[in-house]
């Protein structure tokens, strides 16, 4: 059995706050030695950031560190990076570490882009050879090499930013410990960051990672902790991580509904549509709330009109359990099951089937997504139910649970021999 190359044992963090009480205070205490009575000493509070943290890291893992502001992520980090010592418990790390917590830290604004590349890479860990065997690397993945040679007080926060962590990410350590480091620069180079750290992940090397983008953790952590108000409530798969601590945060429930009642929410301005019900239906008939993966789930949304509408967009849009948007599907995208113009009836029922063997293990949310073509939505906010898919290939003993990604396709494939 191989030793884990990080042990926490009981870690516990703890401070002290003082009350100074500020201006109450300093007269409290000069009317005292006017009246030659000792001062009172400043009230102490003692704060918990971490309490009782146990748990291990094998070679090669890569760990999402999760939980809400203030959880004790980053106390637990600075620890492990050496920066803070513990109160209470010990850390037992095996090989070079490296961390990333402040993107930037240590950058001097007077010295060129290439000298700090050089300070900032030793400030990190790393040795003027390996600076050197990596250059080229660094300067195209920050992508400023005109102003290589320019002081960095002249670049812009965004150009800093992409050389900071251009340096940080061709680290080589045995255990690499990273703060929000994919939270860095315009949405181009956050891709870009993200596809150096799956590099990383797949390099073989020892990734403990905080962030609060649960679709990096999922895509990038096949294990995940879950830290709340500085203790440990979870540890186990980098999925059911993100799910409790959405659940903690209020953004999803535990109980997947497969029925909603719209019957009582409010219209839209012009209240020209109303929206009734919107239900999740199985093969067999009857509302369901949860399914395998290899069943299709059929969706019907019941609405009227009060007037005839032109050009009126009614579907679904499926989203993840944190918020992100899936995929769209309109009644008039290809089989224009709706008419260029509908016209009012006392009640409507337009169904749909989401086909079998293409939602991945994990809660998903149905909304109705309806509005006029090219002009408005309406009903922007308008929560749907929510369904459970749990990830099933019968015949299949090579896939467990779930497949990274969003989707999990079963896909037909050919196999030929011979060269075409």
């Amino acid at each position: 059995m191989s030793v884990p190359l990080i042990e926490i044992d009981r870690l516990g963090k703890r401070y002290e706050i003082t009350a100074q009480r500020a201006i109450h205070h300093n007269l409290q205490r000069l009317i005292r030695g006017w009246l030659g009575r000792p001062s009172t000493g400043d009230a102490t509070d003692e704060f918990w950031a971490l309490k009782d943290i146990s748990f291990n890291v094998d070679h090669g893992e890569v760990l999402g560190i999760i939980g809400k502001n203030g959880a004790g992520k980053s106390t637990l980090l600075k620890i492990l990076s050496r920066i803070t010592a513990p109160t209470e418990g010990q850390v037992r790390m095996r090989g070079r570490v490296s961390s990333l917590l402040e993107v930037g830290t240590g950058f001097h604004p007077e010295l060129t882009g290439r000298e700090n590349m050089y300070l900032n890479g030793s400030i990190l860990g790393m040795s003027r050879a390996e600076i050197n065997s990596k250059f080229d690397q660094i300067v195209a993945f920050a992508e400023i090499e005109q102003f290589l040679d320019t002081p960095v007080k002249w670049y812009s926060s965004g150009m800093r930013v992409r050389l900071a962590f251009a340096v940080a990410a061709h680290l080589e350590p045995d255990i690499l410990i990273c703060d929000e480091v994919l939270a860095v620069g315009d949405a181009a180079f956050q891709r870009k960051c993200r596809g150096q750290m799956s590099n990383v992940a797949r390099s073989g090397r020892t990734v403990l990672m905080v962030s609060h983008n649960v679709s990096a953790v999922r895509s990038l952590c096949q294990r995940a902790i879950l830290i709340d108000e500085g203790r440990l409530v979870f540890d186990g798969p980098a999925e059911e991580a993100v799910h409790q601590h959405l659940g903690r945060a209020g953004i999803v429930t535990d109980q997947a509904c497969g029925q909603i009642d719209f019957s009582n929410s409010t219209d839209p301005a012009d209240g020209r549509v109303r929206l009734w019900s919107m239900k999740v239906i199985g093969s067999a008939g009857g509302v369901r709330s949860t399914f395998s993966s290899d069943e299709s789930i059929n969706v019907e949304l019941s609405f009227s009109l009060s007037e005839s509408i032109k050009n009126l967009k009614l579907g679904l849009q499926v989203r993840a359990a944190d918020g992100t948007l899936i995929f769209m599907s309109f009644a008039n995208d290809a089989d224009d099951a709706l008419p260029r113009r509908v016209d009012p009836a006392a009640r409507y029922l337009l169904r749909t089937t989401i086909p079998a063997n293409l939602m991945n293990h994990g809660l998903y949310r149905i909304d109705p997504a309806v509005g006029i073509s090219r002009r408005c939505w309406l009903f922007e906010n308008l929560a749907g139910p929510t369904v459970q898919i749990v990830f099933d290939v019968p015949n299949r003993d090579t896939v467990i649970k779930a497949r990274r990604g969003m989707l999990a396709p079963i896909l037909r494939w050919n196999l030929v021999v011979g060269s075409i």
